[in-house]
């Protein structure tokens, strides 16, 4: 009986009802919603967001580091944001085969001469990748790993705080990122990637929870500069 009314809750949350060309309403079922779990629907969702507002803060940084795009051969902003957007359809031969924490820390590498905008963004967008299995869609059967949620919203935190810290041998800072200037102050980057670490935390915890585990906020120092590992956690 259980399993029955399991299955018709699965159909019910597949269904949509849309009027046909005479104005009647028709109910259809989409087979791949039966496959979906509130649970997977708020997943799909969560890595959007977060694939966006990380698209979203390359575009901010293009716009302040307007060289960066520049060094990477891109015909313009709009060009190296889109790049990014289509990540897994280019090859990075800049980065070296660097993906995660590797290709984001060259953006804070005196010796790396290219694009610092793409190294970072690429870096973070790879992680957001490895915590969600790298899918777009998730399923019943699909699973994800909290700790590698938890460890790429901390590494959001790591990113804004060596945008504000870290500096080339001149002492300039390696991309301008916030506008501390007390005329105008701007903490827009700050807000955005404290956005991306509220959903991540968010999806950790839910995971967690469907698990039936309890995640532990583990301390750890931004001042370090270290960005946690994800795809290698199991």
């Amino acid at each position: 009986m259980r399993i029955l009314a399991a299955l018709l809750a699965l159909m019910l949350a597949g269904c949509a009802t849309e009027l046909d060309r005479r104005g009647r309403s028709e109910t259809k079922v989409d087979v791949k919603y039966l496959a979906k779990t509130e649970i997977d629907r708020i997943a799909d969702t969560n890595r959007s967001e977060v694939v966006d507002g990380l698209l979203l803060i390359a575009d901010k940084l293009y716009k302040r580091n307007p060289k960066e795009w520049r060094k990477g051969g891109q015909a313009s902003r709009e060009a190296a944001v889109d790049k990014l957007r289509r990540r897994q359809q280019h090859a990075w031969p800049e980065l070296g085969g660097r993906r995660e924490g590797q290709a984001a820390a060259l953006a804070f590498t005196e010796v790396y001469d290219g694009d610092r905008v793409a190294a970072l963004v690429f870096g973070l967008l790879t992680m957001v990748d490895a915590a969600y299995e790298h899918k777009q869609e998730f399923y019943i059967l699909d699973g994800l790993n909290e700790i590698k949620l938890f460890n790429c919203a901390r590494n959001m935190e790591v990113a804004i705080w060596k945008l504000a810290s870290d500096r080339n041998a001149a002492g300039e800072l390696f991309l301008l990122s916030n506008e501390l200037d007390p005329a105008n102050r701007n903490l827009s980057f700050e807000r955005e990637f404290g956005r991306q670490t509220g959903l991540l935390d968010f999806m950790a915890k839910v995971v967690a929870d469907r698990n039936g585990r309890t995640l532990s906020r583990l301390t750890h120092s931004v001042v370090s500069g270290i960005f946690l590992p994800v795809s290698f956690l199991k």
